[in-house]
């Protein structure tokens, strides 16, 4: 199959186009971004700072983080505790997949930083009906098939929508989250959320879950009590999005603080045992794996080579844990 000559999109890929010389569009518009970056860094780093400084110190907490326990989200925990200075409360959504070692270093890190910490853990039974459900049907926009795996659309959803409400109903001005560079636009790295946007986004989700599982899923969602206070929307702040994203940096920083690099999960996640059966799952579907959007964005900003791209792409997944995966799920 036809693959970009600089990044590694595929010719199925939903949106690429190629120029004469293989050149993909995204590759294309990076090269008119990197004009602008440096100036666009400073920007929104500023405007981030502007922001701490006049909601800080409102309530008990300035910041909620949602904190995975992987490698990026260690990272950004650091930075909102240490370089910040925020007085942070660490929420992790469980889905019942989390790495055993991501477990040891999410109370490690926290321990380490002096940070409050809450897990949110759903009714197991409930998130497994969603995973199967996110298997069957397309339930999401086609864009996002682009971006990430039905499943891992179908947990980050549920983190965005928890750590809103959870945000709404202590008063935390801010939403914290550890996306890499690629994961989200860089224009989203500092911004409010709008509560039509949310509205319209919860319904897009909540529709096709209810109608498969009724009155089960309704306390995950925001209610009108929630839209009712909008001035109370919080911020996100990502910071990687536009922060100086160093990996040998970022590791050997993390590790000061006790983490270790799980062994149980595949080399796209630092966290997730569920991962791999997801990228499984997506390239079976769609020909294309869920992570090449990412990676080659990767390839593109100079964190990693195109080599060490093709490597994490192609690294097949433990058929052990895939295993383990499927029965836990009832496939």
């Amino acid at each position: 199959m036809k693959t970009c000559t600089r990044c590694l999109l595929p010719g199925n890929f939903p949106s690429v186009r190629y120029d004469s010389n293989g050149v993909c569009n995204y590759c294309r518009f990076y090269q008119d971004f990197e004009r602008r970056k440096d100036e666009g860094q400073s920007v929104y780093l500023e405007k981030m700072e502007k922001l701490i400084e006049r909601h800080r110190n409102r309530g008990d907490y300035d910041i909620l983080m949602a904190y995975s326990g992987g490698k990026d989200s260690t990272y950004a925990l650091d930075l909102f505790k240490n370089r910040f200075h925020l007085r942070v409360l660490a929420l992790t959504f469980d889905h019942g997949f989390v790495s055993s070692r991501a477990m040891r270093n999410i109370t490690t890190v926290i321990e380490r930083l002096g940070i409050d910490h809450i897990t949110f853990k759903p009714s197991f039974e409930m998130l497994k009906r969603i995973f199967v459900l996110s298997i069957q049907r397309n339930i999401f926009t086609t864009k996002t098939i682009e971006r990430a795996s039905t499943i891992c659309t179908s947990c980050m959803n549920f983190v965005k929508l928890i750590t809103i409400k959870t945000a709404l109903e202590k008063r935390i001005p801010f939403l914290g989250f550890g996306w890499s560079p690629g994961q989200a636009p860089i224009q989203s790295s500092v911004m409010k959320n709008n509560p039509g946007f949310i509205r319209s986004m919860q319904k897009a989700i909540f529709d096709p879950l209810f109608e498969a599982m009724g009155e089960d899923i309704s306390p995950y969602f925001l209610t009108e009590r929630h839209f009712d206070e909008e001035s109370f929307f919080p911020y996100n702040l990502h910071p990687l999005a536009f922060m100086k994203y160093d990996e040998e940096a970022i590791y050997r920083r993390i590790r000061q603080l006790g983490w270790i690099p799980p062994d149980d999960t595949d080399p796209n996640s630092t966290n997730c045992l569920m991962n791999a059966f997801a990228n499984r799952v997506h390239l079976e579907k769609y020909g294309f794996h869920p992570y090449v959007f990412e990676i080659s964005g990767h390839i593109r900003m100079g964190i990693i080579t195109r080599e060490e791209g093709l490597r994490r792409l192609n690294e097949p997944e433990n058929d052990q844990i895939i295993e383990y995966i499927k029965n836990k799920l009832g496939i």
